[in-house]
């Protein structure tokens, strides 16, 4: 309806509002900080098991995917949050289905890395 011609210089400054949101998630949020440790210690074991192409590609998948669920997790917290100090039971409910997710992602990521690491290890 009001479409903004494209310019280059208006999706650089996307991308930079982009990039500073994970660099504030990673520097403000503590579960971020988890992610990171958990991260490289996947790429370290990854280089120094010789994962396939294929793992890497499913490690990466998994990875990614507990990222993004926290991320979204953090924003809805911080949202509601906002929104009010009070508690309702349906904004308890949002949140507490958001970190479902998140954990829900972080065990089906652990479990593809037991999948791959266990027999390279063994």
């Amino acid at each position: 309806m009001f479409a903004q011609k494209w310019s280059f210089q208006k999706q650089t400054e996307s991308f930079g509002y982009a990039f500073a949101g994970i660099r504030k998630f990673v520097v403000k949020e503590r579960h971020a900080k988890i992610h990171l440790a958990a991260t490289l210690v996947t790429v370290f074991a990854s280089l120094a098991l010789g994962v396939s192409i294929r793992e890497g590609i499913e490690l990466l998948f998994v990875t990614g995917l507990v990222w993004i669920a926290e991320m979204i997790n953090s924003c809805l917290e911080k949202l509601i949050d906002f929104i009010t100090p009070q508690h309702y039971p349906q904004l308890a409910f949002v949140k507490d289905v958001a970190a479902g997710a998140v954990l829900l992602a972080a065990f089906i990521a652990l479990a593809t890395g037991l999948l791959i690491f266990i027999p390279k290890i063994v």
